[in-house]
């Protein structure tokens, strides 16, 4: 039987999932997938897990059950492209035909001093608990210095404001408007609802040096309480590790059919896959689709098709606490109430309407 295994429980692996099971899976398939925990979390809503607007109960989603459907739960360490095996942190080892690396992002520091030791994370559960335990935790008027005002930044400045409005909340941000990933109007229109909710905009900020409750903007010791780091990611170590051809950003290159140049039995999913867009749980669903086809060709010795659709993004849509929103939608900008609804019934319909 062959055995497909597929490395981390993020949007890519658990949409191949969806599409496999119940009834797509070949009969002389099975599949393992390997995590460290016993769920599929909600990635995009772990800002507001850190800020405590919602539990943790609320970004779980359980994994499928099925017959041929094994979940393994370990540190994944390294894969030996060679001998077609992944390694865990126990010891442990586990045989593939085919694989799938879904293991997505990390933070990424830019070689500043102190910051990977002195700020707070939203880029897996395990830190997003821990950074709502230490931002909850602040006494009344603390400060809290956000670093990075991209989607991550705007979210959970937002969110923190609606979860405790007696915090003075400091968005650090590069450029002269956040948000630079979206038309400039988002990003005034966002300014504007964090200088009508008292959220302090520190733009042209460069931090230079993180230490124990002080940032450096320009070299200039900024006095923060808690400070939450969102300036950036990079694939995860596993990947960065492994001698394959990456690009700038260290993500892996791949064909047109999502696996290794290389080696046709391996594929890459999600945030570690070099591609065209930026890293998004809508991409790397898109992705898995087209990787479940091509399996699925490969395994009866059907032709590949030339070349494959291009992924259509539908839209990127943020929030501003529980009222308000932002957002592009089929190229157009939305902003307040029907922005924040959006997201919202998207989420619901994942939760609950998968596949």
């Amino acid at each position: 039987m062959k055995k497909l295994v597929i490395l981390g429980g993020g949007y890519g692996g658990m949409r191949v999932l969806a599409r496999f099971l119940p009834n797509q899976l070949p009969e002389d398939v099975s599949i393992t997938l390997i995590d460290r925990i016993p769920y599929h979390c909600l990635k995009t809503e772990y800002y507001a897990l850190a800020a405590g607007t919602i539990s943790d109960q609320q970004v779980r989603v359980s994994y499928p059950e099925h017959p041929r459907l094994d979940i393994q739960f370990g540190e994944i360490t390294s894969v030996d492209l060679e001998n077609k095996k992944v390694y865990l942190l126990e010891g442990k080892t586990v045989a593939y035909d085919d694989l799938i690396i879904g293991l997505g992002c990390v933070d990424k520091y830019h070689n500043v001093p102190g910051a990977e030791e002195y700020t707070l994370s939203i880029q897996n559960i395990e830190k997003s608990r821990a950074t709502y335990q230490e931002l909850n935790n602040l006494t009344p008027g603390s400060v809290v210095g956000i670093v990075g005002a991209g989607l991550s930044g705007v979210e959970i400045a937002s969110e923190l404001h609606e979860s405790r409005p007696d915090l003075h909340i400091k968005l650090f941000d590069r450029g002269s408007h956040i948000l630079s990933a979206f038309p400039e109007r988002l990003g005034i229109y966002v300014e504007n609802w964090f200088d009508s909710h008292g959220v302090e905009i520190v733009s042209h900020s460069n931090i230079t040096r993180v230490e124990d409750k002080i940032l450096y903007n320009h070299g200039e010791p900024v006095a923060c309480d808690a400070i939450v780091w969102t300036a950036g990611i990079q694939p995860n170590k596993v990947v960065r590790d492994m001698n394959v051809e990456k690009d700038q950003q260290g993500r892996v290159v791949l064909t047109k059919y999502h696996n290794l140049p290389q080696d046709e039995h391996v594929y890459v999913v999600g945030d570690c896959a070099s591609l065209p867009h930026a890293p998004s749980a809508q991409l790397a669903e898109g992705q898995a689709e087209q990787i479940v086809q091509v399996l699925l060709k490969r395994w009866k010795g059907e032709e590949l098709p030339d070349s494959l659709p291009t992924i259509k993004l539908k839209g990127v849509l943020g929030s501003l606490g529980k009222k308000h929103g932002f957002g592009v939608v089929a190229d157009r900008a939305i902003t307040g109430r029907v922005a924040r609804i959006l997201k919202s019934g998207i989420l619901w319909m994942y939760k609950h309407h998968r596949g």
